[in-house]
């Protein structure tokens, strides 16, 4: 068991993980300021963004790219500098590092290295929208971004689709609307869902409604805006597989079960429909699809 301890301040061979403003520069801490002014190098995943932010708070701390293509080569490189006592501080453009951003392979690489790692406290877009969405707030599910491949997004979606937590995506202005059908697609479109945009900038905003009414709000409407997607937990879901004899099926082989032991079909879909929050006409028509 490796045990990291803290002494208060620390300044050499310490990798500190901080965050930066998702929009309102206002949000960003005396406490970052104070790390990114001592330490001898920034790791940035875009200089000339994060240059934009150490002018505006006078910090002259010399930066260094860190970001999803050159992160093989450069992990190294910062390893061997945090071992010869430097100390770094690992930015990415807005928000906590590692979340949805560069930084977790740097992480683990400091501490199989004995590195202290030391993470500051800051803006992370998925709980400042989850605590307004009017979601219930815990249990919730950070996922980040789903895949983009429709069909592999999907597949993803019906795995998720009877967790009981609220989930938490990140999506693309161009990617929303497909998204959001895909999520229809899977968890119904009665499923509660929040869109929060822009959040701590002029234009922030939140929407709120089923997840088929946010699909006509996308057809209807320019998407502007990086989004957080917030979607309801499934509360008709049993507690446990223990209780549902039918949950390790597919929704079709659910309602045959159900059917066979001696339920109308129609009653057997409303029940398997409204346990996993899927539309119960589709899963009527793949019912009678496979029964022809």
């Amino acid at each position: 068991m490796k045990q990291q301890k803290s002494f208060g301040k620390q300044t050499d061979g310490t990798l500190y993980l901080v965050p930066t403003p998702i929009g309102n520069l206002g949000d960003m801490t005396n406490r970052s300021i104070q790390v990114m002014q001592a330490v001898d190098v920034i790791a940035a995943e875009d200089t000339r963004h994060t240059q934009q932010l150490l002018n505006q708070f006078e910090i002259t701390t010399k930066q260094i790219s860190f970001h999803e293509h050159n992160k093989e080569t450069r992990i190294p490189e910062l390893v061997v500098r945090l071992q010869a006592g430097e100390s770094i501080a690992q930015v990415s453009d807005a928000g906590m590092p590692s979340i949805s951003d560069p930084g977790h392979e740097l992480v683990k690489a400091a501490i199989l290295a004995d590195v202290p790692v030391v993470p500051i406290p800051g803006a992370s877009a998925g709980i400042t929208a989850l605590i307004a969405s009017g979601l219930a707030p815990q249990p919730f599910m950070f996922y980040g971004f789903l895949p983009r491949k429709p069909k592999e997004q999907l597949r993803e979606l019906e795995t998720l689709r009877n967790h009981r937590e609220t989930m938490i995506f990140y999506e693309a202005p161009h990617r929303l609307g497909k998204t959001l059908q895909s999520i229809e697609k899977a968890f119904g479109a009665d499923r509660q869902v929040v869109l929060a945009r822009e959040l701590t900038k002029r234009y922030e905003e939140f929407l709120r409604g089923t997840v088929a009414e946010l699909v006509v709000w996308t057809n209807n409407n320019e998407v502007r805006g990086e989004f957080v997607v917030l979607v309801a937990g499934n509360d008709d879901v049993l507690e446990s597989s223990d209780e549902d004899p039918l949950a390790e099926l597919s929704a079709v082989d659910a309602v045959k079960e159900l059917v066979a032991s001696g339920l109308k079909p129609t009653a057997a879909i409303k029940k398997i429909a409204k346990q996993r929050s899927l539309d119960r006409q589709a899963l009527y028509l793949k019912y009678q699809g496979e029964n022809k």
